[in-house]
């Protein structure tokens, strides 16, 4: 017996586990999370006789005789500062790093009371957070400092009307671990469920027995293909995705699920995905898109191997390009990269209670989704199957799929059990989708002042084995590719190809980020052949209100990216080293004529109000926007306001948290039920805010909803509304001295910022994403099958980061429709950074780069 003292007492192990086993799943502390389980996260951090260490890796027969520290261990007064410092600087998105993060700022506090930046960066070297970019943490690390020395650190003001910098509304609980994420519940008889998936990217599977698992001793279900009562196939836009793997069917990757397994611990459940003999024939993978179209290929699925094709014409591009006093032409490629969101994919599902309704707990981007998918498995009516979400540890557009969910329930309906499926972070970063790689063919011309003329260009993204997203992946990056700039000739056409490999879907920016990339380095090249600054070529094109985008839309009112150029300027200008400049644009909701709906329930207590929404919140913050819109408009407190989590039994379907939506489209049908609150206060009520509001109202409920309606794609209009909104940015990125990034600067127009602190973190763990996306960030695969682990995907720390400046700017105008005119930020943060970052290097050494991660850079491997 293994004894040591956990947060003051002594408690006693079992040997021959880990520290974080010991630590979860037999004493029930949960603050520290089960992340890499590579020990480089930092998520799982505990203070060992005062070091910060890897509870993961760590034997807990390493912790003999020592004294452990978690989260829950550090002691009350303390840990106040924490909260307050934390929440003031805005320092928590999801939440999943941050109790990871506090350990970490004890550790250093405690031995350095007053840190420098550069050592609290160092403090927190080995935790990696991929929601922040760390600046904040950074801020609230020293402000925690500051605190405990006693001092009083100047508190930003923090009202909870739209425009204020209140702290998150759910930060306490994120940052004394307490918010629960999937794999923190447990339930009374729970099993824990497991996949076997295909080694091969392509093989036929010629047989599969599992006899010897269920023989063995604590499993209690084993599933294949024939146990599935409803649907085997399932898919976002097409249902193309197989829950598993039939007899005599061909696996499409090595994420491939062919048997699960339910038993009483994960040991076993492990232990029995051995004891699976399946046999298959290997087969020739389609390693890339070129192959995968070539004549003969096989079929990956049974309508061939293209997913998606799209073509955008306005005018006549061959004949500008033509007339052209210069063209660039040039072809541009980006890899595949992964989300890294710090929380494992993980569900609990629950067996059919007593009215036959199936109950699943997950962490995903719409619990509609995940109802419609586990529904169709089961073959079970949607109103008998209710998904409820958790908190949720990041998405970044990865968690729009179904990876675990059906898997949990299926198991649950076979054994009459509840099933926990959590993917080990291996498996994990083996399954889900990817960022789109693309081929970028462009020819992009100007005249002799730089006014743009033309472009043409062919897209071909990899989409992977399955469809996912890819489909509305390629729209968004032909109707985008086109940059956000005035001219009236342009050709692009897409493809989206099904290959072996891993699934690319949603990711951040949504198929944007690779086509900027292509477009901005261009018009670097043509401001060189002009003699102009890569500034000035932006300015001179800049899509002003009123003008039409190459897209067709005419840019509405409330178009600023002239004020985000000027912003940038003065840093421009200013700038001592080698500087590159981005400009980009991206659509606010998911438009092109798709159904795009926002609903939210208002309920009036005598002490305050309920709002009830399915939108998940995946650290953006969606929650405290929803609380400030009903505080400024109903005259109450945020402690008055209550967000209840997304559960498909009470709260209305708000669509997927995807295409930058929530904020105005949520946001909107919150503020409209508000109106109506108001609009049922009697006309001799004296006050229609406030107290007087609860006392009049209390017990009444209240609607609101608003789409956003649009053209579709095919529109014959000449100037489509192809989107609600489109927010506009520019990107600064200077090098220093020893040529690595020193500073970036961001000017961003979204519109009404109804939180500007949470809207700065936004753009600062966008700007992350996109340094990473740049400089280090890839997947690459072997015969189709992954080679990285999570510590080798090249994510940046906080030692990394350069320093990050936030300008917000906005363009009075109307926003179709949404009162209070705000617009998405979440996925534009990250659009225009690697396009700026390769335009410093081009300005530095002239070499124009044309592949990310960029080569020739002091971060190139």
């Amino acid at each position: 017996m293994i004894r040591y003292r956990l947060n003051g007492r002594p408690v006693e192990a079992e040997p021959g586990i880990t520290l974080l086993f010991h630590i979860r799943e037999q004493l029930g502390l949960t603050a520290a999370k089960r992340a890499c389980g590579e020990g480089v996260c930092g998520a799982c951090s505990v203070i060992i006789d005062g070091a910060l260490m890897a509870s993961c890796v760590i034997p807990v027969e390493r912790v003999e005789g020592k004294t452990v520290l978690t989260v829950e261990g550090i002691e009350a007064a303390e840990m106040e500062l924490y909260v307050r410092a934390f929440s003031e600087a805005g320092a928590v998105q999801c939440g999943f790093c941050t109790p990871g993060m506090v350990i970490a700022a004890k550790a250093l506090l405690d031995r350095t009371p007053k840190p420098t930046e550069q050592e609290v960066r160092a403090g927190i070297r080995r935790n990696i957070c991929r929601c922040t970019g760390y600046a904040k943490i950074v801020a609230a690390v020293l402000r925690a400092a500051a605190y405990r020395r006693g001092e009083r650190p100047e508190s930003p003001p923090s009202g909870p009307e739209i425009g204020g910098r209140l702290p998150r509304v759910d930060a306490e609980a994120k940052i004394r671990g307490s918010a629960a994420y999937v794999d923190d519940l447990s339930a009374p008889g729970m099993l824990f469920g497991a996949a076997l998936r295909s080694p091969h990217p392509r093989a036929k599977l010629l047989s599969l027995d599992v006899s010897a698992a269920r023989a063995l001793p604590g499993v209690v279900a084993v599933a294949t293909w024939e146990d599935i009562p409803g649907e085997r196939y399932t898919g976002h836009v097409i249902d193309d995705w197989p829950a598993l793997i039939a007899v005599g069917e061909e696996t499409r990757y090595v994420g491939d699920a062919v048997a699960l397994v339910a038993a009483e611990d994960e040991k076993t459940a492990r232990a029995a995905l051995g004891l699976i003999e399946a046999r298959y024939e290997p087969l020739e993978p389609l390693r890339d898109p070129e192959a995968a179209l070539a004549p003969g290929a096989p079929a990956i699925h049974p309508a061939g191997n293209l997913l998606s094709h799209l073509e955008l014409k306005r005018g006549d591009a061959s004949g500008a390009l033509a007339s052209s006093s210069h063209v660039f032409t040039g072809t541009f490629s980006t890899p595949f990269t992964d989300h890294a969101f710090l929380e494992p994919e993980s569900a609990l599902a629950f067996p059919p209670d007593d009215e036959g309704v199936v109950f699943v707990r997950t962490g995903e981007q719409n619990v509609y989704d995940g109802r419609k998918y586990i529904a169709a498995t089961l073959g079970l009516p949607e109103e008998r199957v209710r998904v409820q979400s958790a908190y949720v540890g990041g998405g970044f557009g990865g968690k729009e799929d179904q990876t675990v969910q059906h898997h949990s329930a299926l198991l649950a309906w076979l054994a009459g059990r509840p099933v926990k499926c959590t993917l080990p972070r291996a498996e994990s970063t083996r399954v889900h989708v990817k960022r789109h790689a693309m081929k970028i063919d462009l020819s992009v011309g100007c005249d002799e002042t730089g006014r743009l003329k033309a472009v043409r260009a062919r897209v071909v993204a990899d989409t992977g084995a399955y469809a996912s997203l890819g489909g509305p992946v390629l729209h968004r990056a032909v109707t985008h590719l086109g940059g956000p700039y005035s001219y009236e000739n342009i050709e692009v056409e897409g493809f989206a190809v099904y290959t072996n490999n891993p699934p690319a879907g949603a990711f951040r920016g949504f198929g944007v980020p690779q086509v900027n990339f292509a477009l901005e380095s261009a018009l670097d090249a043509l401001a060189a052949r002009v003699g102009i600054s890569p500034w000035e070529i932006r300015w001179r094109n800049a899509v002003r209100a009123g003008d039409v985008l190459p897209n067709g839309q005419i840019a509405g009112e409330d178009t600023a990216l002239e004020e985000c150029l000027r912003a940038v300027k003065p840093a421009f200008d200013a700038a001592a080293g080698a500087v590159g400049i981005a400009c980009a644009f991206k659509n606010t909701g998911i438009g092109v004529g798709h159904i795009d709906v926002g609903r939210c329930i208002l309920r009036i207590r005598a002490d305050g109000v309920t709002l009830l929404t399915g939108a998940a919140c995946i650290g953006q913050g969606l929650a405290t926007v929803l609380t400030q819109i009903a505080c400024g408009t109903l005259g109450v407190s945020a402690g008055q306001v209550e967000v209840v989590a997304p559960d498909t039994a009470s709260t209305p379907d708000s669509g997927t948290t995807t295409a930058s939506r929530q904020t105005l489209i949520t946001g909107e049908a919150c503020r409209r039920a508000c109106l109506s609150a108001l609009a049922a206060l009697p006309e001799s009520a004296a006050v229609q805010h406030g107290p007087e509001l609860l006392a009049e109202l209390a017990g009444r409920e209240f609607h609101g909803e608003f789409e956003a309606e649009t053209d579709p794609f095919d529109s014959v209009k000449p100037n489509p509304t192809r989107h609600i909104a489109y927010s506009y940015a520019c990107q600064l990125a200077i090098l220093g001295e020893d040529r690595k990034l020193a500073r970036m600067v961001a000017a961003h127009d979204s519109g009404l910022v109804v939180n500007p602190l949470a809207f700065e973190g936004q753009v600062e763990g966008g700007m992350a994403m996109g340094i990473g996306f740049a400089l280090t960030e890839n997947f690459p695969l072997k015969d189709c099958e992954p080679t990285a682990r999570f510590g080798t995907l090249g994510l940046l720390r906080a030692t990394d980061m350069p320093q990050l400046e936030v300008h917000i700017v906005r363009r009075e105008g109307d926003t179709r429709n949404a009162h209070y005119a705000a617009k998405g930020i979440g996925e534009i943060s990250t659009i225009p950074t690697a396009a700026a970052i390769a335009g410093a290097y081009y300005t530095a050494d002239g070499l124009l780069r044309n592949r990310l991660p960029l080569e020739s850079t002091p971060y190139a491997k």
